[in-house]
């Protein structure tokens, strides 16, 4: 357990989200969501955390198992076609997970996953919140277009509204 990671985490709150995402760059990631799910079958999700507190800050929880467990607790595993996207951002320790489905999963790989967090990542790291999250949805957007084309109109099995924790 780094007492630096703890320091980052305490010292974080509500109002650093909010500057770094506010009420309108959540609208245009919502926005973004809609416009995406009208070109496939999937599902995207996005989720932004402040900071861990807690027992998942001082068990040292990782932020991929953090989004993991964000992935369940939102039921994204829940649509018909198991296509079901989770963005998830840990603003303390500017860390992006990408969680997938397992059909989706299957259809896309870790590698390709992995390159739209590295690309949101450096967004953020120059405080481009708002540009990188939409960059994200967008890269994702493209990989379910190319895996779950649109068939018409389907029912959307997962709000579109960003997550703030």
């Amino acid at each position: 357990m780094s007492i630096k990671r703890i320091g980052k985490h305490l010292l974080s709150n509500r109002w650093r989200v909010r500057r770094a995402f506010p009420r309108r760059a959540l609208t245009h990631i919502e926005q973004a969501i809609k416009a995406s799910e009208a070109k496939h079958e999937g599902q995207i999700r996005f989720v932004v955390e402040g900071a861990l507190d807690g027992r998942p800050l001082f068990a040292n929880q990782s932020t991929r198992a953090r989004a993991i467990d964000v992935f369940a607790r939102l039921r994204v595993w829940d649509t018909a076609h198991n296509n079901g996207v989770l963005i998830y951002l840990l603003l303390a320790d500017r860390k992006v997970e990408i969680v997938a489905d397992r059909g989706i999963d299957s259809k896309v790989g870790h590698a390709a996953w992995q390159k739209i967090c590295d690309t949101m990542e450096l967004e953020f790291r120059s405080r481009n919140f708002e540009r990188g999250a939409l960059r994200g949805i967008a890269d994702v957007t493209a990989l379910l277009v190319a895996n779950y084309p649109s068939s018409g109109p389907h029912r959307n099995e997962l709000p579109d509204k960003p997550v703030v924790m």
